[in-house]
């Protein structure tokens, strides 16, 4: 039996409502305004809660990989763009303060300690584990000090690593998301039956962190048995930035979250049965009864 995961006031598990995150990420692109902009196409559309990504960035990079050449509008260096995306704790009180103004839950992917321990003082509903963070130990270990839930990306992992990563988790407030990290991702890498595979090997729920074109593979991971859907959000997917092209904007979001929630009621029981509407058709075309 799969164990039911508690983030906030929803449960996360088989037999409750897909919980369904909306991911800004970066694509505030250093503007708290779109990411309030972003957080209400997330409340409008339905979904559980939004998520941002928070990094130390002189942890998390070299001090080469930040003095690289990169124009953007905050400079010329890498270092000025990541250091530009960045909201500090002025940003993130304002983002916390809307969010209960609009009673939405928040949380962030924290790529260094030290960013665990910032996102700590707003007393997260849980934490989210990044793909590109599933082979950091440390990082997990610290994570999960916290007692806090956790969401697991396995984006560019193999089943071994999977494993690793999720015994020095434990499965007890886990929920591990299905994820093929290329942006955007093309149909033959989905391969959206290792959600069936993990569901299998794991007690925990299994859910699924798309970064595809359209929303069809979400959908269909919802029918595979996916307990939970994150998928980047923007305001305009021709804005810069590396997920705008992987985001929804606000109509496809929509029709995303519509189409998961009547999943479900379009599976059904499995039961054969003829349908009260059905009867009239009988009369009307069947020869024999």
């Amino acid at each position: 039996m799969t164990r039911s995961v508690k983030i906030g006031n929803r449960k996360i598990g088989e037999h409750f409502p897909c919980f369904i995150i909306a991911e800004i990420g970066i694509n505030h692109n250093g503007s708290v305004e779109l990411a309030k902009k972003m957080i209400d196409i997330a409340v409008t559309t339905g979904c559980d809660a939004v998520k941002f990504q928070k990094r130390t960035i002189d942890i998390v990079y070299t001090q080469e990989e930040l003095s690289k050449e990169r124009t953007s509008v905050f400079g010329n260096t890498n270092g000025d763009l990541k250091r530009g995306l960045e909201f500090g704790h002025k940003e993130y009180k304002e983002i916390d303060n809307y969010c209960k103004s609009k009673n939405i839950m928040w949380f962030a992917s924290c790529w260094d300690e030290n960013s665990v321990d910032f996102i700590e003082e707003f007393n997260p509903p849980c934490y989210k584990i990044a793909s590109a963070s599933l082979t950091d130990d440390n990082l997990l270990k610290y994570t999960k000090s916290k007692g806090r839930p956790i969401i697991l990306s396995t984006g560019m992992s193999t089943m071994e690593q999977i494993r690793h990563a999720v015994n020095i988790l434990g499965e007890d407030d886990l929920v591990i998301m299905h994820c093929t990290s290329t942006y955007p991702s093309n149909a033959d890498e989905m391969n959206l039956r290792v959600i069936e595979t993990l569901r299998k090997e794991f007690s925990c729920p299994i859910g699924y962190s798309g970064h595809e074109r359209g929303i069809t593979p979400s959908v269909l991971a919802v029918a595979l048995g996916a307990c939970a859907v994150e998928r980047h959000i923007t305001v305009d997917r021709t804005n810069w930035g590396s997920d705008q092209a992987a985001s929804l904007e606000t109509a496809g979001l929509y029709h995303m979250v519509r189409d998961i929630r009547q999943t479900p009621e379009l599976l059904g029981d499995g039961k054969k049965v003829v349908y009260e509407r059905e009867l009239p058709i009988i009369e009307k075309l069947r020869r024999v009864k």
